[in-house]
């Protein structure tokens, strides 16, 4: 994807952070076996491992003869995303119809080496993590290889360990704008106050008083 300078994470710990409070879903793309057809795309939650990610799948998906094949495959993860209209973005002093809209959101995009788990107990480890992830509180049933109900349901699922090679980080968010601009688009987007504009304006915030005025040395 194209990542001018100016929307590019500061540090891996800043896409890291923003991940920790994210929904972790995402798009799991791996390259069709017949190469005159379209990749494969597979929504998905995810758990993010120190350098791996974590995720099962149901046996049945077709999804497998394709990863099977694949040496890389590309985990896509996108939020804090909003429309910013063509009025907010018009610069001072001209009439806001001549204001350019745009898109705000922040992605990660894995590039990993895949690794599948058939193994019993490999995929109870799996679905542990994943509890432990996205369902922190408890409330289910203990997950093992010889425990109902979830033992019984194992041959019906694959694991999958995605091995990171490289995450590449995007915030856009007009960070190459003037202070005051973000400042004006957070201020409405706090206004209108539409699906995910709270947090989209909140990372404006954010990338405004990290990076500042940007300067393109």
């Amino acid at each position: 994807m194209l990542i001018h300078p100016w929307d590019s994470a500061v540090n891996d710990y800043e896409w890291q952070e923003w991940l920790s409070h994210a929904e972790k879903f995402g798009v799991l793309m791996v390259n069709n076996v017949d190469v005159d057809l379209a990749p494969i795309a597979v929504p998905t939650h995810f758990t993010l491992k120190s350098d791996q990610i974590l995720m099962h799948l149901a046996r049945p998906n077709p999804v497998w003869q394709h990863i099977e094949a694949a040496s890389q495959i590309r985990l896509v993860v996108i939020g804090d995303y909003a429309y910013i209209p063509n009025y907010w973005r018009a610069k001072d002093g001209d009439p806001t119809e001549l204001g350019v809209p745009t898109s705000y959101y922040a992605t990660v995009q894995f590039i990993c080496q895949p690794e599948i788990v058939d193994d019993p107990q490999g995929k109870v480890d799996i679905l542990n993590e994943q509890f432990a992830d996205v369902q922190p509180e408890g409330g289910h049933a203990t997950v093992d290889v010889n425990s109902a109900p979830y033992g019984p349901m194992l041959p019906g699922i694959r694991g999958l360990k995605l091995h990171i090679i490289s995450a590449d980080a995007k915030f856009k968010y007009d960070d190459a704008k003037p202070e005051e601009f973000r400042e004006r688009v957070s201020e409405e987007l706090h206004a209108r106050n539409r699906r995910l504009d709270p947090g989209v304006a909140r990372q404006q915030k954010r990338r405004l008083g990290l990076i500042g005025l940007w300067r393109n040395n």
